[in-house]
């Protein structure tokens, strides 16, 4: 069996605040650890109403406090929006009230619009110059061994915080394997690269310090209930989330609506299955055929699901579908 993990927007509903959805995600890690699930991600994310993560690292803190076993961390921090000394301080003091549990994956991107890279106070970093490899490597000295006579992150040296590399293109995965890192690919909402960017990361990758094999994680969107049909209702709100965010319209996770996808014009049903085609959705038996498949497939060495479903309840219930469907591949 595969070890599989979580990533968590913190989505906040149609109705509801951001309190009841960072109570939420520590309700569902707690639930993710006792169904064995190996890391609990979350995301940041800037300027967009439905998500509750924008201060990840402070969200990682109130979940690691909340469970005892499994990993947390950041699915991603995006590293252009901060300097390396802030997050390696930040994540070491994570590392250091939760010793060997917290994760740092690292994105390339603002995780939000123009307006929030302004209000971040970072415009377009040196006027546009790609720091991303060099901000990393900065980070990762920061979170090493003590250097004497160096600047030291005070906690973050010597708590050798694992740092992963995100990525949606061929540029993540050049840069996992060029620094030997495990590199997890956003299949879950852009999986035209896929099968290319997971070649180039194992083709050429560069045992280090932390790796000395490529590990290569996918994720994948999962919205499993009871019936097939219960399933494909309940994923109507992923949908409305998607066509919304694609038009220009962000906001609260909507509740699920009858009729959705089929009165969905061509182009954005179109788009729908494309961005989400490594989404399971179904019962038990049509989410752990997919699941096989998908892993049969693509070979990961970790899989990470996502789910954004409205009702929490159903929510809990669809990673305990899922987690029945992984343990079926042991």
């Amino acid at each position: 069996m595969i070890p599989v993990s979580v990533l968590d927007l913190c989505p906040i509903i149609e109705g509801g605040d951001a309190r009841q959805a960072l109570m939420n995600a520590r309700d569902l890690a707690q639930l993710a650890e006792s169904l064995g699930f190996k890391r609990y991600w979350l995301a940041e994310h800037h300027n967009i109403p439905g998500v509750a993560s924008a201060a990840t690292s402070v969200v990682i803190g109130y979940v690691a406090e909340g469970t005892k076993t499994i990993r947390v961390g950041a699915g991603g921090v995006m590293l252009p929006n901060h300097a390396p000394l802030l997050i390696a301080e930040q994540f070491g003091t994570l590392a250091s009230l939760y010793p060997d549990r917290i994760d740092l994956g690292l994105g390339r991107a603002p995780g939000g619009d123009m307006a929030s890279i302004r209000a971040l106070r970072r415009p377009m970093r040196e006027q546009g110059e790609d720091r991303f490899p060099h901000d990393v490597v900065e980070l990762q000295a920061f979170l090493g061994d003590p250097q004497e006579g160096y600047l030291q992150a005070v906690p973050g040296a010597g708590t050798h915080v694992p740092l992963w590399i995100l990525g949606s293109s061929l540029y993540g995965a050049q840069l996992a394997a060029h620094l030997g890192l495990p590199y997890a690919f956003a299949s879950h909402f852009a999986p035209a690269a896929l099968e290319q960017a997971s070649a180039l990361y194992r083709d050429n990758f560069q045992p280090s310090e932390q790796c000395s094999k490529p590990h290569l994680m996918l994720a994948a969107n999962v919205v499993a209930a009871e019936t097939d049909d219960d399933a494909e209702l309940i994923a109507t709100s992923l949908y409305q989330a998607f066509v919304n965010l694609r038009t220009g319209r962000p906001g609260k996770l909507p509740p699920p609506k009858e009729g959705y996808f089929e009165g969905l014009g061509a182009q954005a049903q179109g788009m729908l299955r494309e961005v989400l085609s490594c989404t399971f959705i179904g019962g038990p038996e049509k989410v752990a055929r997919e699941m096989k498949a998908f892993i049969d497939r693509h070979q990961p060495d970790e899989l990470m699901i996502s789910s954004q479903i409205y009702d929490h309840a159903m929510r809990r219930r669809s990673f305990e579908i899922a987690a029945e469907c992984a343990s079926r591949l042991a």
